[in-house]
């Protein structure tokens, strides 16, 4: 089992657990971390002999460094704008603004759609090419519908000038948060279909992989989609429930302040929920024999088995 996995599973079995673990990892100073500086940290850890508490309490800044920047399927460098740090200023589409929104709307999902398919689980088995050129093509597919649909209330309702007061709080107000839950999930699924459609590997408690199943595969995209569903939900509801109460209040006494407030909002709840999200579900996920396949079970006596969710 590879040593990010065995932290998440010694020191992430609770959601207070797993949020401090991605508070840390989550730092936007980690992305200053050079490839080789990663590569000679992870090496030392790979060749320290003692035990995994030992290393994490004396070296606390490497491992964080490690485990936020390190491939745990692939060992490979995961490239520094799509580290989980990075996720903290990604971007976030404004609806106020349509002749910008569909362009918006295709950035964002772009960004979101490439961290999800390079932090996804590594270890589907296919044909090199076709595997990754399939990958490619749903998250073109995915990215085109999400953008759309983000697009389509606004345009529609800017199209055909519907103005009335309901039509706004519907469309601007409480579409937003919903549609771009389910929007994210979606790209999440289509992109990371491959792991239900092959299987991800899974393993005994001593790490060793028994074998391959596609319950494994769909037990880990499932979380990780709804994780993602809840990060941008949150992210666009509850900024509007604090706007509403900062305007009520009248706590901004100038009109041209709230664009910027309300930005400042939106950034702060995503930074907030970046680490609630992901700590949602353990990221050495866990699956009980009776939900794997039976050819998996003829070849080990284990009860427990694990897996890596992905991000």
């Amino acid at each position: 089992m590879d040593a990010n996995l065995r932290l998440w599973r010694a020191e992430g079995q609770s959601f207070l657990q797993r949020f401090l673990l991605w508070a840390d990892a989550l730092d936007p100073l980690l992305l200053l971390k050079s490839s080789n500086e990663i590569k000679r940290t992870r090496l030392l850890i790979q060749t320290d002999e003692k035990t995994l508490s030992e290393p994490i309490q004396n070296n606390q800044v490497f491992w964080t460094a490690v485990k936020s920047s390190v491939h745990p399927d692939t060992d490979k460098i995961i490239p520094v704008l799509f580290r989980p740090p990075g996720r903290s200023s990604s971007l976030n589409p404004e609806f106020k603004f349509s002749y910008y929104l569909l362009f918006l709307q295709f950035a964002f999902h772009t960004y979101t759609t490439a961290f999800t398919m390079i932090n996804g689980n590594g270890t589907p088995k296919a044909e090199e090419y076709s595997l990754q050129q399939k990958q490619i093509f749903l998250g073109l597919g995915a990215i085109s519908y999400a953008a759309c649909i983000g697009a389509l209330p606004l345009t529609f309702m800017n199209r055909y000038a519907l103005k009335s007061p309901l039509m706004q709080l519907v469309i601007r107000k409480l579409l937003p948060a919903p549609l771009f839950g389910l929007t994210s999930a979606f790209t999440v699924a289509m992109v990371r279909s491959p792991e239900f459609d092959n299987g991800i590997e899974v393993m005994d408690r001593n790490g060793k992989v028994i074998g391959v199943s596609k319950k494994a595969g769909e037990k880990a995209v499932t979380e990780t989609a709804v994780s993602r569903a809840v990060l941008f939900g949150t992210t666009f509801f509850l900024p509007e429930v604090l706007m509403y109460f900062v305007q009520r209040a009248r706590l901004v006494k100038n009109p041209r302040a709230l664009s910027p407030v309300r930005m400042f909002v939106i950034m702060s709840v995503l930074a907030g929920m970046l680490p609630v999200s992901f700590s949602m579900f353990p990221q050495c996920g866990e699956i009980k024999r009776a939900d794997l396949e039976p050819e998996i079970l003829s070849s080990t006596e284990e009860t427990e088995f694990f897996y890596n969710r992905g991000i």
